[in-house]
Order: C-alpha cells, then sequence, then structure tokens
C-alpha cells in the first residue's frame, strides 16, 4: 500500500487559532542543530533543506515539516534547516499539534511516516558507509 508522502493541510485551522506565519529568507536558518525548542514546523511556502552536520540529508517544499522530533520528546534539534528560498513556515506547538491530531487524525499518521522514513533513510546511509 503506497500513502502520500504529506496530505494537504488546511494550515488556516491554526492560523484562525492565532498561531503566526514565520517568513523566513533565502539562506537564513528556521531551525539550528543542536538548539532546543518543542515545535514542529509545517511549510506554508518555499523550499527548505534539512542537514545533519552540514550535509544535506533531505529538501522539502509546501505541506513538507521537521521539527517533529523536538516536539515529541524536547531534545536539542537534530538537523539545522535552512531556506533554500523564501519560506513560511506555520508552528505547531504541542496544543496545536494535538488539535490536529483531532480535528484530522490523518495528521498523526503522517508525522509518524515522515519520522519513520527519515530513521530508514538515515539507517541505510549507515549501512552503506
Amino acid at each position: 500500500m503506497e500513502f502520500p508522502e504529506h496530505r494537504d493541510m488546511d494550515l488556516t485551522m491554526l492560523t484562525s487559532m492565532g498561531v503566526e506565519v514565520l517568513r523566513f529568507d533565502a539562506g537564513q536558518h528556521i531551525i539550528e542543530q543542536g538548539s532546543s525548542g518543542t515545535d514542529m514546523f509545517v511549510l506554508r511556502s518555499g523550499r527548505a533543506a534539512i542537514a545533519i552536520n552540514g550535509a544535506t540529508i533531505e529538501e522539502i517544499g509546501p505541506g513538507g515539516f521537521f521539527g517533529e522530533m523536538g516536539l515529541v520528546d524536547g531534545s536539542p534539534r537534530s538537523a539545522t534547516v535552512v531556506a533554500l528560498e523564501p519560506c513560511e513556515v506555520v508552528p505547531v506547538g504541542e496544543r496545536s499539534f494535538l488539535f490536529l491530531v483531532h480535528e484530522t487524525p490523518y495528521f498523526a499518521l503522517d508525522v509518524m511516516r515522515t519520522m519513520a522514513a527519515r530513521v530508514r533513510r538515515m539507517n541505510e546511509k549507515l549501512l552503506t558507509v
């Protein structure tokens, strides 16, 4: 069975709750590896690169998300995310995450599937080194 990488999400649910859209210029760091943070982020527009120790491991576009591990476990950021072009991102804290899961249950599955896919890709890279 194939699953879409990301379902279209109506981010107006969050912005109507008062969640502020954040804007970043190309080249600007959205999050820094090693920094603290408990929000995940949904990319509303633009493209961003996820990098670990300076090596890009993934590029994402609108509807993609990052920072989900920080939301789940509160540990320091495992990657840096850099805007490749002007980006708009919507921060999702725990309260907003629970709201999204309640209103759109597939959102939680999308997050878990993305996390699993990223872990599998990293495992494959480790096995080939």
